[in-house]
């Protein structure tokens, strides 16, 4: 009778850890709905806060967010390079990263993986069942990216 009773109360610890973690959106009182695109942010700005990250995207996702941002007006995408999906209690997220040349990969995964894990379980109660990351570029910073300088220019005139 002792295992029945630690097994059920171990069960019921888990119960409540659940409602615990999903009580804020679920409860008597009414059920809180968060958007994707809610989470999608969340994520993108979890990703880039890491060291090692880039950017976020694939190169044409990248290439249209430049044109972006050179329209007056117009505002970046966070999302971008960002999908995910939500249900009730748990969302699930797929990154694409562009890592900085010379950042162990691997660590950098994990380190991305917890940040945004956190940031959206802390800020939606929502429980992040998997983080899938996909590195599918490595910036190289090179000649071409640094403004270059003007050789001197002679007056013809004088």
């Amino acid at each position: 009778m002792t295992s029945t009773t630690s097994e059920t109360s171990k069960a019921v610890e888990k119960t409540a850890d659940a409602a615990n973690r999903n009580g804020a959106l679920v409860t008597d009182q009414g059920t809180t709905t968060i958007a994707d695109t809610v989470v999608q942010k969340i994520a993108g700005l979890a990703a880039r806060e890491v060291r090692g990250v880039y950017d976020l995207g694939g190169g044409t996702a990248r290439a249209i967010g430049a044109l972006r941002d050179r329209i007056p007006g117009a505002s970046s995408s966070i999302g971008q390079g960002v999908s995910v999906e939500v249900g009730e209690k748990q969302a699930a997220v797929d990154l694409e990263l562009v890592v900085d040349y010379g950042v162990a990969i691997a660590e950098l995964a994990r380190a991305v993986r917890r940040n945004v894990i956190t940031a959206i379980e802390q800020m939606t109660g929502l429980e992040v069942v998997e983080v899938n990351i996909n590195v599918n570029d490595v910036y190289i910073e090179d000649d071409a990216d640094q403004p270059q300088q003007q050789a001197p220019t002679r007056d013809r005139v004088q």
